[in-house]
């Protein structure tokens, strides 16, 4: 798998130059197989070889992270609350109201998470999906995905400049990270799923108990 899409993104560069640099991160946003994790330090090798400028691979990338990233937040623009609640209501342990409260939440604390989440494999794509949902300001959405977008990228790149032919461990370095991070969510989507489930249990005991109540009466 990883030969294959180091086999890909390496023609993508060779036909395009720089900009298919941009195009394989673009292309990240949407498909997450597509790890910028190789993408990036590789291209950051090929320009310290001479086969590419360090400065257009990095625009080039950033542009392509940013335009990503605005795809997604239409999407979930497109979805929107309401049809969010209605999603909610329908599915099992879920309700409407946590729908309400998981945007109050990102009405507080959304830009950071917009800005860190680029960080964090899994997170850095699917965060735009809230905050369009939530219909974040743009230009705050804007600034916030290109400045953490621009950091990450400019990270890998200059590993893969500075790692030279060894640019390969800084991916093996990132699965380590990547594991622990898909570790830790799984953890907390465990404990909230058990916590949705006791919420239901103890609704229904209630239910049941003020059910008791009135047929006393």
């Amino acid at each position: 798998m990883l030969d294959s899409i180091v086999n890909w993104v390496i023609s993508l560069m060779e036909t395009l130059g720089a900009p298919g640099v941009g195009i394989a991160i673009l292309l990240e946003n949407l498909f997450p197989p597509i790890p910028s994790e190789v993408v990036l330090p590789l291209a950051g090798f090929t320009s310290s070889q001479g086969s590419l400028n360090v400065w257009a691979a990095f625009i080039w990338a950033t542009a392509g992270s940013v335009a990503g990233a605005f795809l997604l937040y239409w999407i979930g623009a497109a979805i929107g609350s309401e049809r969010l609640r209605r999603i909610a209501d329908w599915m099992w342990l879920v309700e409407a109201e946590d729908v309400d409260k998981s945007l109050r939440w990102f009405d507080r604390y959304g830009q950071w998470s917009v800005f860190f989440g680029r960080f964090i494999p899994g997170i850095r794509s699917l965060i735009s999906i809230p905050a369009g949902v939530d219909r974040m300001n743009l230009v705050k959405f804007g600034l916030l995905t290109l400045v953490g977008s621009a950091i990450w990228n400019a990270a890998l790149i200059g590993c893969g400049v500075w790692l030279g032919e060894s640019w390969h461990t800084v991916s093996n370095l990132m699965d380590q990270y990547s594991t622990v991070v898909y570790a830790l969510i799984s953890l907390a989507v465990l404990v909230a799923v058990g916590f949705l489930i006791n919420r239901a249990r103890q609704r229904r005991n209630r239910s049941a108990q003020a059910d008791s109540s009135d047929t006393t009466r």
